[in-house]
């Protein structure tokens, strides 16, 4: 994880990268997160997505977007993905 500007006065960004490996909906392999993130004043906007080419076991060939959700202090996701037939 890279990250810059100045998040005590509300203004940064970060770029990562991450490896995920496990199981997802009974499917083993792993595939590589992109993450890339920005806040101000007018809030946050971020983008993770599943990096193309990544996938690997049964997992090979996903695509998707993985939403990272902050409410009353608590970190949440949904992760909406496709995987070839």
């Amino acid at each position: 994880m890279i990250s810059g500007g100045d998040p005590k006065q509300g203004n940064a960004g970060y770029v990562a990268m991450e490896v995920v490996t496990g199981t997802l909906n009974g499917m083993r392999g792993s595939f590589a997160l992109q993450h890339s993130a920005t806040m101000d004043p007018g809030g946050y906007r971020m983008s993770v997505i599943a990096v193309p080419g990544s996938g690997t076991g049964e997992l090979k060939g996903i695509a998707g977007t993985f939403t990272i959700r902050i409410e009353n202090g608590r970190h949440s996701y949904d992760f909406d993905y496709s995987l070839p037939e």
